[in-house]
């Protein structure tokens, strides 16, 4: 019999999507189990979500590189952590760091992130305003492996949501949650299928 995937979730805030994925995980449809949470925000309530689920997390020190990169060490540790959960596949949920080598390498092809815009219109910070502010008529997530570069990696799915007249950047942000919640965990089942 072979061995249930093991799934890293790193986030930095609420922790919404990590919810959706404990809870799809839960119901036996994410092909996997969530290994460990972990973040770089010490009290973040995605921490309040692993105690619920009861998956062990871990709180990690981003160093003092700034910009959101990480330092080395952190990298290493963070390596070294993946390791002792045997996890296959990073799963980067609202974690506002920028991930990079070595880590990047020793998990090349299995990291993903979702991000709150139709990619590759608004990568980074802020994407629902300056969405709105252009006037698009739509946004939504998308949901992609990570690579060197900011938001740059390959697409592996895309979710739209409408801008509707008189909405606010809390009412669009909120579609396009509901959105990430539904797709996310579906494209992390059909990742760990291949793996």
């Amino acid at each position: 019999m072979s061995r249930e995937k093991q799934v890293a979730i790193f986030g930095s805030g609420t922790g919404s999507n990590a919810h959706a994925i404990l809870r799809a995980a839960r119901e036996g449809r994410l092909g996997g189990q969530v290994a460990v949470v972990v973040t770089d925000v010490p009290g973040a309530g995605i921490l309040d979500f692993a105690k619920e689920f009861g998956v062990p997390a871990v709180t990690i020190d981003p160093g003092k590189r700034g910009g959101g990169r990480l330092a080395d060490e952190t990298l290493e540790e963070m390596e070294s952590l993946m390791l002792r959960f045997s996890v296959d596949l990073v799963v980067l949920a609202g974690f506002m760091r920028i991930v990079r080598d070595p880590f990047l390498s020793a998990f090349e092809g299995r990291i993903l992130n979702i991000h709150p815009s139709l990619l590759p219109k608004y990568p980074g910070l802020h994407t629902v305003r300056r969405a709105m502010e252009a006037g698009e008529t739509e946004t939504g997530c998308t949901i992609h492996l990570v690579d060197a570069g900011v938001d740059t990696g390959q697409i592996l799915r895309q979710e739209r949501v409408p801008i509707l007249e008189g909405d606010t950047e809390r009412a669009v942000y909120a579609r396009i949650q509901e959105a990430e919640h539904r797709a996310y965990p579906e494209v992390i089942s059909e990742r760990l299928e291949n793996l």
